[in-house]
């Protein structure tokens, strides 16, 4: 079946104007924004913009790449259904007439907007998304402290744009308390995101609230292990080029694609997130990273259907703590090298994780025939696994082992202290390229044991396989060492 995103309706487009499309056209890109006031540069190094590159290649099913709103792609004009609002800088500062701005408490500064108090119903029918975008623009445009609130109830919500740079110095706060629902519809979608925060410097995301993608609706479309032009599904959650900002104690839930994706985004904090899909559902990456720096990620519970994080092109100084993940395809760098002009990834350094039943566990992942790029700096310690498939794998040919070499040079890689067991009797894979091998590569105290059917592969030895890489060894090694 094939599947289309719509044009945006010009509720989404005008939305706080509510300007409709007889009255007036609707301006560039789909876009609501904040005030007009200049916006946070990125870090050196740290690019405007997503390239074409950045596509997803749909030919697997397991790895989507970076996936771009329409105002990502340069050189090419955006159509003229998805045209950028005017500035909202004619709005007045103070909230509008019969709007909900107010103090949070007599003692406190921050002002709060209430996305009820701009005709948000919590009936789980209504579609929210003009109430939603109304409440965000009042609020990126005050000059003081400001705070957006999701109460409790359940909001229907179609593709939502926060969009800044805003007004204030302060932190901007969205506080979701209540469940948030996705529009199970995909025309509803003109790109592939539901909630996107966009161009922002310092936002807080909070509030113990669920952000529910409906993704059962959607995951019998996604037919991507077989069509290379399939619909690619929306993320949950978005934020491209959100810097010096903090996500905490939110859930997403049955994402009709990836349920967090972060890219182009500097000094970005989340922790103490639950993430949650079936087993089966396709490309649901717990959290997906593209071109970021300075990453600190911790405390998530991630059950979900393909890789629990992926840690893609371009991600530098990256830490990530404290994940519980299972079911879904382990802790992933990569894939890497798809595409032309990919940056490198260094710096990224995993730390006390459980997976329980994942198929990968300490995973790094590139393309065979790929372009030149780099991993280096990365470090997997105390990892514990429980029936884990793949403990530990490096995979140069991913998605296709006949293929040519890959031109991703791997070096500087430590897996420490990674402990428990697995079904499979090669536990250690390391499959690197022949064009360029795998340098210093260190396997320190690895201590797995075989925990699968009795009477399968009862033969074969618990072992390890090394191809093309340079590996030393300290401590103990359960399976032995490579020859």
């Amino acid at each position: 079946m094939a599947i289309r995103f719509a044009a945006p309706r010009c509720v989404i487009l005008l939305g706080f104007a509510l300007l409709s499309c007889s009255a007036q056209e609707a301006a560039p890109s789909g876009r609501l924004q904040g005030a007009p006031v200049e916006k946070a540069p990125l870090p050196d190094g740290l690019p405007d913009a997503l390239s074409p590159e950045d596509q997803p290649n749909a030919s697997s099913l397991d790895d989507f790449q970076d996936v771009l709103s329409p105002v990502g792609l340069p050189d090419e004009p955006p159509p003229d259904d998805l045209q950028d609002v005017p500035s909202a800088g004619g709005l007045q500062d103070d909230p509008p007439a019969g709007a909900g701005g107010h103090p949070e408490s007599e003692t406190s500064k921050v002002t709060v907007f209430d996305v009820t108090d701009y005709d948000a119903v919590a009936d789980a029918k209504t579609d929210n998304v003009e109430a939603f975008m109304k409440t965000w623009i009042a609020a990126c445009h005050w000059r003081g402290p400001s705070k957006v609130v999701i109460p409790e109830g359940k909001f229907l919500v179609g593709q939502t744009v926060f969009q800044g740079p805003c007004n204030s110095p302060d932190p901007i706060v969205v506080e979701a308390r209540g469940t948030i629902l996705a529009q199970p519809d995909l025309s509803e979608y003109p790109s592939p995101e539901w909630f996107l925060f966009e161009d922002i410097n310092q936002l807080v995301v909070k509030g113990g609230g669920t952000f529910d993608g409906q993704g059962a609706f959607a995951w019998k479309y996604n037919d991507c292990h077989q069509n290379a032009n399939c619909l690619v599904l929306p993320t949950n959650l978005k934020f491209h080029k959100v810097n010096n900002s903090v996500v905490q104690d939110i859930t997403s839930l049955n994402s009709k694609s990836f349920h967090f994706f972060v890219t182009n985004s500097y000094n970005f904090t989340a922790f103490n997130l639950t993430i949650t899909a079936p087993g089966n559902s396709p490309n649901t990456d717990g959290m997906h990273l593209s071109r970021c720096d300075t990453v600190n990620l911790s405390n998530f519970t991630i059950k979900t259907g393909d890789d629990c994080l992926s840690v893609g092109q371009g991600n530098t100084n990256v830490n990530i703590t404290g994940m519980y993940c299972g079911p879904g395809h382990g802790l992933s760098v990569g894939s890497l090298g798809k595409y032309p002009n990919e940056d490198d990834v260094k710096g990224i350094i995993w730390r006390n994780c459980t997976l329980n039943g994942t198929t990968n566990g300490a995973r790094i992942k590139t393309w065979p025939g790929s372009p030149p790029s780099q991993a280096s700096s990365i470090v997997y310690q105390d990892i514990v696994m429980n029936d884990v498939k793949n403990p530990i794998i490096i995979d140069q040919k991913y998605g296709d082992h006949l293929a040519k070499p890959s031109r991703v040079k791997i070096s500087d890689v430590v897996f420490k202290n990674l402990t428990g067991t697995t079904i499979s009797k090669v536990a250690v894979t390391l499959s690197c390229s022949e064009l360029v091998p795998c340098d210093g590569i260190q396997m320190k105290d690895i201590n797995l044991a075989y925990n699968g059917p009795p009477n399968f592969q009862h033969s074969l030895p618990f072992s390890s396989v090394c191809r093309g890489a340079k590996v030393s060894y300290s401590g103990k090694q359960n399976p032995p060492p490579c020859p």
